[in-house]
């Protein structure tokens, strides 16, 4: 339906927040109809107030007091822009905030152009999917739709001529990682009641986060692991907030934008660090903020030991990760291609950062 109106490389700007919309949609479907009903007693509260209210009806950390799903959308044809408008719009602050990172408003006036015309069989082609959670299994449920969100990624991203590597890291190469994480500190883990933060600064999608916490799950159902984490790419970012919502997790503590310029959890540390950091990609953009952090702090800041060629940015991530060690000691897990290993010679940035590792 999309091609002829779109160029291939941009069907992801309309696939990627239709499925979003469709997964919430489902998510909320068995308890849309008590927070409808419930609506009117608060109606009156403030926006905060309110939201908390009815998040509580639905079950989880969002709802959508619109009168339409998915269902009600596609029953009439004829509203189908102002209807699916008013649809996002009945979501509550933190899932809304999630859509316009995708700037899905510019796509609905687009397809519901006249001269594309493409708007309701799109919304009906999505109804027809069905991406109701698992209840028994919301772990797996999530895990599955994890894959499904990186898969989407990585086609529109292949198509656009990225590199897939940016965006996706094999499941099997996150558990195994998770697991050298985690293996030392079983008795730690095991504590009842006990409490630790998991952190990725270049999350993506956040599977890193999601099989960490499943990890501890398993070991421990009475453990909570607090995920926190920071995405460049938007679509990314804003799949990844969706899945904490899904989850329980605090949205909140996944933060958009460059992590070397703008760091959005300054001051922060955190128990344990994953990080699949892109490689070979150049800080050129961040440059001027990250020389003058380098020269300006020193060992106060995050790059006091040294700056690698600018070509690679792979070890700023890793001085970035132990800038955000607790003092008694923290674990990290990261994902190098062999470069930073061995390239620089002595006294390079490299190889003092090396050094002073």
């Amino acid at each position: 339906m999309l091609r002829g109106d779109y160029k291939q490389s941009d069907y992801g700007k309309v696939i990627l927040p239709m499925t979003v919309l469709r997964r919430l949609d489902c998510v909320l479907e068995p308890t849309k109809q008590k927070v409808l009903d419930y609506y009117p007693k608060v109606k009156s509260l403030k926006e905060g107030a309110k939201d908390l209210a009815l998040n509580k009806i639905a079950g989880f950390n969002f709802h959508n007091r619109s009168q339409f799903n998915f269902d009600k959308l596609i029953a009439d044809p004829n509203n189908i822009a102002v209807n699916l408008r008013n649809y996002i719009n009945g979501f509550s602050t933190s899932a809304r905030e999630i859509i316009e990172y995708f700037n899905f408003d510019d796509h609905i006036d687009r397809m519901d152009d006249p001269k594309a015309d493409i708007l309701f069989r799109v919304v009906k082609e999505f109804q027809e999917i069905d991406l109701t959670p698992d209840r028994n299994n919301m772990e797996q449920d999530s895990l599955e739709m994890g894959y499904l969100f990186e898969d989407l990624i990585r086609r529109f991203s292949e198509q656009s001529n990225e590199t897939a590597g940016e965006h996706f890291t094999p499941r099997e190469v996150i558990r195994l990682m998770v697991n050298v994480l985690f293996i030392e500190d079983k008795n730690i883990l095991t504590q009842e009641g006990i409490v630790k933060t998991l952190y990725d600064p270049a999350c993506g999608t956040g599977g890193m986060l999601s099989v960490g916490e499943q990890y501890v799950k398993e070991l421990n159902p009475k453990a909570e692991l607090k995920v926190f984490g920071q995405e460049i790419n938007p679509e990314s970012y804003a799949i990844c907030k969706s899945d904490m919502l899904i989850k329980g997790q605090n949205p909140s503590n996944i933060k958009f934008g460059n992590t070397f310029t703008v760091d959005g959890l300054e001051g922060e540390n955190f128990d344990y660090m994953l990080s699949n950091p892109p490689f070979g990609v150049d800080w050129k953009k961040a440059q001027k903020i990250i020389k003058a952090e380098h020269e300006n702090k020193g060992m106060s800041g995050r790059f006091g030991a040294g700056l690698p060629r600018i070509n690679d940015g792979s070890l700023l991530f890793l001085q970035h990760m132990i800038s955000k060690m607790k003092s008694g000691g923290s674990r990290i897990g990261i994902v190098f291609n062999g470069s930073p290993l061995f390239t620089g010679a002595a006294e390079s940035g490299e190889s003092n950062i090396r050094k002073w590792i």
